[in-house]
């Protein structure tokens, strides 16, 4: 597969930034299993990124206690991910916040709990003027199941998205009916399914117009998986992940061509 194709033409950086985040156990600064899963999937991504981890929790305890139960936490993910990432990923700073971000009012354990959050901003800059051409990845839907690879990531032919909503564009149907055979006829295969958006670099990820959240790219992805199980494939079986607009397959977008091509859902081997 051919290597990224990068033109520099000026050194003005556009600042481009997306967010995710990790939640703990009343507290705890402790890692779940989920919580590190999010992580090894961070640490793989394959762009020159910086990180920065800001720790958060609820109202519960004294200020001091929550100041430090925060910085627990961030520097938890800190220390976690330094054994995980490459030499693309720079790990720019942990704080712990205390409260002072809550995002919701605390009045029952559902609202609390998301509270009691790590949130990791993920930066990458592009140059004024960069271009990116990116060679299309092999076909899941082409390639033989004993010739895949553990941690190979494939493109689903076809399957794209009208632009700011969770919904494929038709074209995109038989190909999907392909992706529930394979997975069907291969109960043993696992998968991640990873969401990308189009054209909208100043926001951590797009706004899905439907539901009027910023995660268009996951709920793109999880559009796809909720598909599957209504054709009766296990839930334990495809995992979602977002990754917002951080590898576009072309940039910047000049055509609505251009823009359907990064409005996608690669998918991620787990498991053969």
């Amino acid at each position: 597969m051919k290597a990224i194709l990068i033109l520099i033409f000026f050194s003005i950086m556009v600042n481009s930034q997306m967010m995710t985040s990790l939640y703990f156990k009343n507290n705890s600064y402790e890692l779940n299993q989920e919580s590190k899963a999010k992580l090894d999937s961070l640490s793989q991504l394959k762009s020159n990124l910086t990180f920065r981890i800001f720790g958060n929790c609820d109202l519960s305890g004294n200020a001091e206690l929550n100041k430090k139960l925060s910085e627990n936490r961030a520097n938890n993910v800190n220390e976690y991910l330094k054994t995980k990432i490459g030499n693309n990923i720079k790990l720019k700073s942990a704080v712990g916040l205390g409260v002072e971000k809550q995002i919701n009012d605390n009045s029952t354990e559902k609202l609390r709990s998301k509270n009691r959050r790590v949130d990791i901003f993920i930066e990458k800059y592009f140059a004024q003027g960069e271009k990116i051409s990116r060679k299309m990845l092999p076909s899941f839907l082409s390639t033989k199941v004993a010739q895949m690879k553990v941690k190979d990531t494939f493109s689903l032919p076809d399957v794209n998205f009208i632009g700011g909503r969770h919904v494929w564009l038709s074209s995109g149907n038989s190909n999907l009916m392909r992706l529930w055979k394979i997975l069907k006829e291969n109960p043993s295969l696992e998968v991640e399914l990873q969401g990308h958006i189009c054209c909208d670099y100043d926001n951590f990820d797009g706004e899905d117009s439907d539901l009027g959240t910023f995660n268009l790219s996951w709920t793109r992805a999880n559009a796809i998986k909720e598909y599957l199980l209504k054709q009766g494939i296990e839930s334990t079986r495809i995992k979602v992940n977002g990754l917002g607009h951080l590898n576009p397959v072309i940039y910047p977008e000049i055509t609505e061509a251009d823009r359907v091509k990064n409005r996608r859902v690669e998918l991620v081997l787990l498991k053969k």
